[in-house]
C-alpha cells in the first residue's frame, strides 16, 4: 500500500505540469489563436470624456461640457485555416454630452447657447482581415505573430460634419479676407461637433501586427495599430491614429475545463490633428499614456472573455478638450 501511494504521488508530480500546460494550450484555441471554422465576438467599451483641459493641463470650467461615450462591437469572423482569416466589426454607438457653444448667423450676432443631448446607431464598420506570418505553438511555449489590414467603410451617419462646416464658413464671413485663422476657430467648447458624428464619410485604411507570446504559465501580448485617414463628408479630414498596447500576464487558475489569466496591459494613443477644408486644426489631436489590468477567461476550447480598465496616466492635448477620465472594456468571443 505504501508503495503505491508513493507511486500514485510520483506519477501526480510528473503529470501534474502536463495538465497545466494542456489548459493553457486549450486556451489558446479558445481565443482562436490556432483554430478554423467560424468565429463570433461582443465587446463594449466605456470611456467618460468628463476632464477638460486646454494643451495638456487641466482646467474646471463652471460648466463643463462632457461626453460618455459607450460603443459595442459586433464582430463576426472567419477563419479559414489557422493562418488566414477574416473578421468584421460592426460597432453601435451611443455618444451622452451637453457643450456650451455660439452659433453664428451671417444676419445676426453669435449666440451662446447650450445643447443637452444623445446620438445613438451604427458606425463605421470595418472589414479585416488576418495573416499568420510566424507560428510556433507547443505543450510548454508558443509565439504567433499576426499581420492585419483592412479598411474602414462609411457606414455611420456623418450629419453633425455639414453643421460643423457650415459654422466655419460663417464664422470666415466675418473675418477680413486673408486673416489667418484656425478652421474650427468658431468653437468654444470643449466637444466639437466632429466628436459627437457615429460616422466620417471616409473609406479609411486599417494596419496592425499582433505578437502573442507564451512559457508556461507565463505570457505577453502586445498590439500595432495604424488608421490611415483620408477625407469625408463635408471635406472633414480626421487625423491618423497610432495606437500601441500590451504586456506581461500570468495564469493564476488552471484546469482541464477552464484558465483564469491576468494581465498588465499598459497602452499609448496618439491621434494627429484634423483637417477642414483642407487645413489643419491645431485644436485637435492628442497623446495619451494608459496602464491597467485585464483579466482573462477561457471555458473548454469554445468560449472565452475579458475584461479590463485603462488609467490615464498622461494626457498632452491641443486648444481646449474634454480628455477621457478612463476606460473600461469587455468581451466575449465564441468558436463554432
Amino acid at each position: 500500500m505504501k508503495l503505491a501511494l508513493a507511486l500514485a504521488v510520483f506519477l501526480a508530480a510528473l503529470t501534474s505540469p502536463g495538465c497545466e500546460l494542456c489548459a493553457i494550450y486549450n486556451a489558446n484555441d479558445a481565443t482562436g489563436e490556432s483554430s478554423h471554422g467560424f468565429l463570433f465576438g461582443i465587446s463594449e467599451q466605456y470611456i467618460p470624456y468628463e476632464t477638460s483641459q486646454v494643451r495638456g493641463r487641466e482646467v474646471s470650467p463652471r460648466k463643463p461640457d462632457y461626453v460618455d461615450s459607450s460603443i459595442a462591437h459586433l464582430v463576426p469572423g472567419y477563419n479559414f485555416s489557422p493562418y488566414f482569416g477574416v473578421s468584421l466589426n460592426i460597432p453601435l454607438t451611443h455618444l451622452a454630452f451637453r457643450r456650451t457653444e455660439f452659433q453664428y448667423s451671417a444676419s445676426a450676432p453669435p449666440v451662446l447657447f447650450t445643447e443637452k443631448g444623445s446620438e445613438s446607431g451604427i458606425g463605421d464598420a470595418a472589414l479585416i482581415g488576418r495573416v499568420t506570418i510566424f507560428q510556433k505553438t507547443t505543450m510548454k511555449y508558443g509565439i504567433v505573430v499576426n499581420l492585419l489590414g483592412g479598411v474602414k467603410f462609411p457606414t455611420g451617419d456623418s450629419e453633425r460634419l455639414k453643421d460643423e462646416l457650415a459654422q466655419t464658413r460663417v464664422f470666415e464671413s466675418f473675418l477680413p479676407p486673408g486673416t489667418p485663422h484656425d478652421p474650427l476657430g468658431h468653437s468654444i467648447s470643449s466637444v466639437h461637433q466632429h466628436e459627437l458624428v457615429l460616422g466620417s464619410g471616409s473609406y479609411d485604411g486599417i494596419f496592425g501586427l499582433a505578437v502573442n507570446t507564451r512559457w508556461r504559465r507565463w505570457f505577453f501580448n502586445g498590439q500595432f495599430q495604424y488608421n490611415l485617414r483620408t477625407e469625408g463628408d463635408f471635406k472633414f479630414q480626421y487625423g491618423d491614429e497610432l495606437m500601441l498596447s500590451g504586456g506581461p500576464g500570468a495564469f493564476l487558475f488552471l484546469s482541464q475545463a477552464s484558465t483564469l489569466s491576468l494581465q498588465l496591459n499598459a497602452g499609448y494613443d496618439t491621434m494627429a490633428e484634423d483637417r477642414l477644408l483642407g487645413r489643419r486644426s491645431s485644436l485637435t489631436g492628442m497623446t495619451a499614456w494608459y496602464a491597467g489590468p485585464q483579466v482573462g477567461l477561457t471555458w473548454g476550447q469554445n468560449f472565452s472573455a475579458n475584461a479590463g480598465i485603462d488609467v490615464p496616466l498622461r494626457i498632452a492635448n491641443n486648444g481646449f478638450q474634454s480628455v477621457p477620465d478612463y476606460r473600461v472594456h469587455g468581451g466575449i468571443s465564441l468558436r463554432f
